[in-house]
């Protein structure tokens, strides 16, 4: 357990893209402390709303929303709800990323994982008040882009979401100046998630290369219990968590 039962109660957290995966384990983390709870998707309603029955099981309200995170509109009708519903948010997790997915033009990596992060944050600073905390989550093998190569398949997303994190990182010196916390969560490759599969798929034995470098993978749950911690612990000097073995990877 990530963190104390009712350590979030009276508190109201959103992560984007948490249907299923890392963000759905989050979302369950903040639940099961006492939270409210939004649960965001971009075309799995079925599997969001089964994950809301579980957490209002619970005894926490959970309210369940799809956005197209790409789409302004559709970002900002999903605040609009919030607001109706919970008045404010004091957690924002921006989970949701992507461009492996085939079919999907060349700039929808940035648009997804750049563009989107930074539009998702500023529609939601209204409702973001002093103390709340935001937490970006990302990947070594982004994190670490400049100065650390990475397989070629990943490349795209790598440097669209290091480009993310850039241009959200810009914005903390306005978030100081309203109380709001910034944290980035870096992971290695995380067992069992669709960024993974994907890479083993164009890259076989990639992931059981990176294990036996790495020492240790985190299966989902176990980086999805980082995340929700990052929302809760100190801020680091730097605004950075890193999870996981980082010693193949050279610092900027």
């Amino acid at each position: 357990m990530p963190l104390a039962p009712g350590s979030l109660s009276g508190k109201t957290a959103l992560v984007t893209g948490s249907s299923r995966g890392i963000g759905a384990d989050t979302v369950r983390y903040f639940a099961q402390a006492g939270a409210n709870v939004v649960i965001n998707y971009r075309n799995k309603a079925p599997r969001a709303e089964k994950l809301a029955a579980e957490l209002r099981g619970l005894g926490v309200e959970v309210l369940v929303i799809g956005a197209d995170l790409t789409e302004p509109e559709s970002v900002q009708a999903m605040f609009s709800e919030v607001e109706r519903a919970f008045g404010s948010l004091d957690v924002l997790v921006l989970n949701a990323s992507g461009g492996m997915e085939s079919g999907m033009g060349e700039e929808y990596a940035l648009q997804l994982n750049r563009d989107a992060q930074v539009s998702v944050l500023q529609t939601a600073l209204p409702l973001l008040g002093n103390g709340a905390r935001v937490v970006f989550v990302t990947s070594h093998q982004a994190h670490f882009i400049r100065t650390t190569p990475t397989m070629p398949e990943y490349v795209p997303v790598a440097l669209s979401k290091r480009a993310g994190e850039d241009a959200l990182r810009e914005l903390i010196p306005d978030l100081e100046d309203r109380g709001i916390g910034f944290v980035v969560v870096s992971g290695d490759m995380i067992e069992g998630t669709i960024t993974a599969t994907l890479l083993e798929r164009a890259n076989p034995g990639a992931i059981a290369s990176r294990r036996e470098s790495a020492g240790k993978l985190y299966d989902v749950s176990e980086f999805a219990a980082e995340v929700a911690r990052a929302a809760v612990d100190p801020i680091p000097d730097d605004n950075t968590r890193l999870i996981g073995d980082t010693s193949s990877f050279a610092g900027e």
